[in-house]
């Protein structure tokens, strides 16, 4: 998937925090209650997100603007259901234009893609038969990516409603990755999805341009701000912006509002391991993800 030449520019994958800063967080659990409260918490995640569903859920992630986190909030949402749940999980790359959630999951080739499957897939096909054409990840996760590495031609609503129509009912839930609004198949996405989630940086211009979304969302249908989770995404270990009091001002929408804490893994850029995320971030991913299908329960 990534030309050998290219790979050989990363260098050693780091850490979410620095030795520092997990050993005083050890020490903290250690000589507090902190740890009963966070097993208890975790356990109550692990709970929300591994319950059934009668229809396969949905969930579009979008944002204003490229750079704002999407296609990672995307992975560590698709990541956390496939860890969590045991039914078939699967993440849609509905962004042909050279989308980088492949990258990001570590897939190493790429063969079918959203608009090819559109022309293949058929009621009659099993799950064994569809996920021929997906790309296995772990923890009986599959991906469907937008592109095959190069630039190709733009996914079109018809074809990508016909491919999330012919798969709802083969995965438990569903994680698509779309364009960058106001992008049509993002809008239809966003649409037809059982719930939302609006990627932001937690910068000045992305908590503006974000807020102004949200009202514009106010004057649709009300599922749709209801069903709409904002991840604010720390892009420094120290941000410009009062985070809490930003995120306090998004969710006088009427929107749910997560804030994901800088993390010097996700902000490297690369392949999603799980075990060097800090653990704050992990427990952030948990909740987004708990909360996010908590909600794409409540819409059939």
């Amino acid at each position: 998937m990534v030309d050998s030449a290219l790979t050989g520019t990363a260098r050693r994958p780091r850490r979410g925090e620095s030795a520092a800063a997990r050993i005083s967080r050890a020490l903290r659990r250690i000589v507090s209650s902190s740890t009963a409260r966070e097993v208890a918490e975790l356990t109550r995640t692990a709970e929300q997100i591994q319950q059934p569903v009668t229809t396969g859920r949905q969930i579009a992630i979008t944002s204003i603007r490229g750079g704002a986190g999407k296609t990672t909030v995307a992975a560590l949402l698709g990541t956390a259901y496939a860890h969590y749940r045991h039914d078939p999980v699967l993440l849609v790359e509905a962004d042909p234009a050279l989308g980088s959630l492949p990258l990001r999951l570590g897939a190493e080739s790429l063969r079918w893609t959203t608009a090819d499957l559109a022309d293949i897939v058929e009621p009659q096909m099993s799950l064994l038969d569809v996920t021929g054409y997906l790309v296995q990840l772990p923890d009986n996760a599959w991906l469907l990516p937008g592109s095959q590495g190069r630039i190709g031609a733009m996914l079109d609503t018809t074809a990508y409603e016909r491919v999330m129509v012919a798969l709802r009912r083969y995965f438990g839930v569903t994680v698509v990755d779309c364009e960058t609004l106001p992008a049509e198949v993002a809008r239809v996405a966003l649409s037809a999805a059982q719930a939302r989630v609006l990627a932001a940086p937690a910068t000045l211009d992305g908590i503006t341009s974000t807020y102004a979304v949200l009202q514009w969302m106010q004057g649709l249908p009300r599922h749709m701000i209801a069903g709409t989770v904002v991840a604010l995404t720390s892009t420094a270990s120290r941000p410009g912006i009062d985070v809490e009091a930003a995120a306090e001002k998004l969710r006088s929408t009427g929107a749910a509002v997560h804030v994901l804490p800088h993390d010097r893994h996700l902000a490297a850029g690369g392949e999603l391991r799980t075990e060097l995320l800090a653990r704050p971030t992990r427990l952030a991913a948990a909740r987004l993800a708990a909360e996010v299908f908590q909600l794409s329960q409540k819409r059939r």
